[in-house]
């Protein structure tokens, strides 16, 4: 039996997500609490007055407080570490914590540069994204070339069997879906989001991240981190540093994550964070595999993290 954790990514956060967590764990509190932010952390994530959450820059440092959180609350309660971890997109970030390679304060303040960063990215740009279900990735990229004359317009989330997302600016995204609803597609879903994440239009963020880790330690990985740029895990010349720059300017490729955990015996899969949007992904690919044998558990709350102790 193999284990691996996954990362919630951006879309999945709400308000008040962490509280009980934080009433009832030290270890969450302190895990929470490390980072240096130029907001009130709990405020925004415990309450969000202001409805700021779903903006990139709260969102972003608000999952990756929840997710190092319980990954503190998982030491405290005996749940060993995992055979694998991955994480979607800044998910990644909390699976890397998870890792060892970044500690709480860390992974927290490095995700708000991000954020910030990428906010920046997006500043005058209109722009979409659009699910893609239940055509063939070749016809989707085909659709992107010729729409591609509108704008930029790219693959950004291979999510799982059926499901693709496209994105980059609003003219061209909406072009690319039109063709793909020609060329056959089930459906084209029009997303609410803040910026072309995982696109060309990130290079610069991308370029500042780069900077941002020279000032950074990278402690050693303690177990495998699958990572989204390569749909695996890294080899031995593959730069952690690189790997976080080029995933904010390209695909994520989940569903390729997911085949190689089932490839590598993985049975059990644990989504940290609000939703279950990876646990559908899970399904998914477990159906495309004619896989039965597995499981998966979903943490959430408080409540959630204390039956997982007892399941696992």
């Amino acid at each position: 039996m193999k284990t691996a954790f996954l990362y919630a990514g951006q879309g999945s956060q709400k308000a008040g997500m962490g509280r009980d967590f934080y009433e009832k764990f030290a270890s969450f509190r302190e895990a929470f609490d490390a980072a240096e932010l130029s907001f009130d952390l709990k405020k925004v994530c415990f309450e969000d007055p202001e409805g700021v959450i779903n903006e990139t820059v709260y969102t972003q440092p608000c999952m990756t407080a929840f997710a190092v959180g319980v990954n503190s609350v998982f030491k405290e309660l005996g749940i060993k570490k995992p055979d694998y971890a991955a994480g979607l997109s800044l998910g990644e970030y909390s699976a890397l914590s998870l890792a060892g390679v970044f500690d709480a304060k860390t992974a927290v303040e490095t995700v708000a540069y991000r954020g910030k960063v990428m906010a920046e990215c997006s500043k005058g740009i209109d722009c979409g994204m659009t699910a893609v279900l239940s055509l063939p990735v070749e016809k989707i990229e085909e659709c992107c070339e010729k729409a591609g004359e509108k704008g930029i317009v790219q693959i950004c989330n291979l999510n799982c069997p059926g499901q693709t997302v496209i994105g980059g600016e609003k003219a061209a995204v909406d072009a690319a879906a039109a063709l793909c609803s020609e060329a056959g597609a089930r459906r084209c879903l029009e997303l609410k989001v803040s910026g072309p994440f995982h696109t060309s239009i990130m290079a610069p963020a991308g370029e500042k991240l780069k900077e941002y880790f020279k000032g950074i330690t990278f402690g050693e990985m303690e177990i495998p981190v699958l990572f989204n740029y390569l749909g695996h895990e890294k080899s031995e010349n593959d730069s952690i540093e690189e790997l976080l720059k080029l995933q904010v300017q390209r695909s994520v490729k989940m569903e390729d994550t997911l085949r190689r955990l089932f490839e590598l015996g993985t049975d059990t899969f644990v989504e940290i964070g609000p939703g279950k949007a990876l646990s559908g992904f899970v399904k998914k690919t477990a159906k495309a595999l004619e896989k039965e044998d597995y499981r998966i558990f979903n943490v959430e709350t408080a409540e959630d993290v204390e039956k997982l102790a007892e399941e696992l």
